[in-house]
């Protein structure tokens, strides 16, 4: 520090201060305003980001709220469809059970009415069947009779006393 205080010289002083304040207006003129403009340009660029960035980010929650909203009511409408479709297959699983029920008791009638006209059709039959066999047992009884002199007077007498009674 010393040797700077002994070297210390007036003129080459003022014109290093000359130079100085000369350069200090050159950069004034020229440099500072195109500094100046650039780092104000700077700054709104960078207000304009940011403004854009909370822009962006208002319209994703945006998004998201509709996303959401749209999620949620395709859930009511997937729900909604699911709960139609079992009312459907209840409803179908109902009708069929009441159709299979008509059908059975239809076939049931059908059943006993087609039983009934064989069991109808199995007694005539039967009549038929004992009328005969009691006319064949009748004429044999009556044929061994006749052909027996004493069993016809036996016969013509008690047919006799039948009629005297009545």
């Amino acid at each position: 520090m010393d040797k700077l205080i002994n070297d210390f010289s007036f003129g080459l002083f003022f014109w290093q201060t000359i130079i100085f304040v000369g350069l200090i207006l050159l950069l004034k003129k020229f440099a500072w305003k195109p500094i100046l403009d650039a780092v104000n340009e700077r700054e709104e660029g960078i207000k304009n980001a940011l403004l854009s960035a909370a822009n962006a980010k208002k319209e994703m929650q945006n998004l998201q709220s509709d996303n959401q909203r749209i999620l949620q009511e395709a859930r009511l409408e997937r729900d909604t469809m699911l709960k139609e479709a079992r009312e459907m297959k209840e409803k179908v699983i109902a009708d069929s059970k009441i159709e299979a029920q008509a059908q059975g008791l239809k076939m049931i009638e059908q059943a006993k009415a087609a039983i009934q006209s064989e069991k109808n059709a199995a007694m005539a039959e039967l009549k038929s069947q004992v009328s005969t066999l009691s006319l064949e047992i009748a004429e044999k009884l009556l044929k061994d009779e006749l052909s027996n002199k004493e069993a016809q007077v036996k016969l013509v007498e008690k047919m006799l006393g039948d009629a005297k009674l009545n």
